[in-house]
């Protein structure tokens, strides 16, 4: 048997298939159209600026801990950045846990217009909806 062969051998499994890997955090249409608002607004007034949005989260508020949306122009080490419909956002590695599994929406009425997260790994919500405990 050549060595091609027995590598070839030796790193496929019969039996093993990969799965694409689920996003960290998945966008609403509606997210996806407001950061591209976003991001044309920013490249405009300086073209060489910020082009990742940012999510982190901040010990704040009633129940503990906040979102919070920044931006940069460069990925952290550990940082997990979510693709998606031509939006690259990128996930804090501190936050990573907290946010997991979530859905950011963008929601406008007639009083304000506001990034939403819907997080199945909170336990507790503020009465307000600004904080949250996981």
């Amino acid at each position: 048997m050549s060595f091609a062969a027995a590598v070839k051998k030796a790193t496929v499994r019969p039996g093993v298939s990969f799965r694409p890997r689920r996003a960290a955090l998945a966008l609403t249409p509606a997210a996806v159209q407001r950061i591209k608002v976003m991001e044309m607004q920013t490249s405009a007034a300086a073209p060489e600026e910020p082009k990742y949005l940012k999510i982190g989260v901040k010990t704040k508020g009633c129940s503990g801990l906040s979102y919070s949306l920044d931006y940069t122009n460069k990925k952290d080490r550990f940082d997990e950045l979510v693709a998606q419909d031509g939006v690259n956002v990128l996930i804090d590695s501190k936050a990573l846990f907290s946010i997991i599994g979530s859905e950011m929406d963008y929601v406008e009425d007639k009083l304000s217009s506001q990034f939403i997260f819907n997080n199945p790994n909170v336990k507790e919500a503020c009465g307000c909806g600004q904080s949250f405990m996981v």
